[in-house]
């Protein structure tokens, strides 16, 4: 009989779950926005921010930061925003959509990558000059494009891309797939793309440096849950990953 639920107690029960927002352990879901060159790593530290908090589930939407900061401006729902760059960032703080001030967790810096092997033999950033050699490159509205525009600046190099991304991991994805000869993307995702890619060093790479800021939002359903995530981002465990996958600190 204990084992039993009547036909009425049963309605009850499904009209109630019905009625809950029941959902995601009484609510417990944080969503959080971050550059796709965070993909990997975000990845991991989820499923360990998971591990430590019983009934949390972390919901992650990557993508280029420029196209995710206006989804925030435009009321999109969001907890945390990870950033891979300040002025991206700053679109956000501007806008007053964040709660305090955010903090740099990481750094990263461009590299030249090609298709496994090389085999348009880019050596330099004045290889992709060369209008024989078919290069992609970050839109300069995104983090990696406007680092792309000032370290080729800085070079004086002129590139003409056979298109422009609007984010790091389109760029990596149509070099991989050997659409393109070369591309510029950070160090992390050559780095996070193994044998699919070849890098290709560029000397001057470090005076272009992206500082990577995260903040809770103003409007988070989960304000408290959203700091916790960000110590943990700062914490141990997230240097440690971070590191692991290339990022230097700030």
């Amino acid at each position: 009989m204990r084992r039993s639920l009547g036909a009425a107690s049963l309605a009850l029960a499904l009209a109630l779950a019905g009625c809950s927002s029941g959902s995601d352990e009484d609510g417990r879901r944080l969503t959080v926005f971050a550059a796709a060159s965070l993909t990997s790593t975000f990845t991991d530290l989820a499923e360990q921010f998971e591990q430590q908090h019983e009934g949390v589930e972390v919901t992650l939407s990557f993508g280029g930061s420029s196209d995710l900061a206006a989804q925030i401006l435009e009321g999109a729902p969001a907890d945390v925003f990870a950033a891979a760059d300040e002025r991206t960032m700053g679109t956000v703080t501007e806008a007053d959509a964040a709660q305090g001030d955010p903090v740099v967790f990481a750094t990263n810096t461009l590299q030249i990558v090609t298709p496994p092997g090389n085999p348009a033999r880019v050596e330099s950033l004045a290889d992709l000059a060369d209008p024989d050699v078919k290069v992609v490159l970050c839109a300069p509205q995104v983090p990696c494009g406007s680092a792309t525009t000032i370290l080729l600046g800085e070079a004086g190099v002129e590139v003409s891309p056979r298109s422009e991304e609007q984010s790091v991991a389109d760029v990596l994805g149509k070099v991989a797939s050997g659409e393109a000869d070369a591309g510029l993307v950070y160090v992390t995702d050559v780095e996070g793309a193994g044998d699919a890619v070849t890098g290709v060093e560029v000397p001057d790479a470090s005076t272009v440096v992206n500082r990577y800021p995260i903040v809770a939002l103003r409007d988070a359903e989960q304000s408290a849950l959203a700091g916790e995530f960000i110590d943990f981002v700062k914490g141990s465990a997230g240097r440690e990953a971070l590191a692991a996958a290339g990022f230097g600190t700030p």
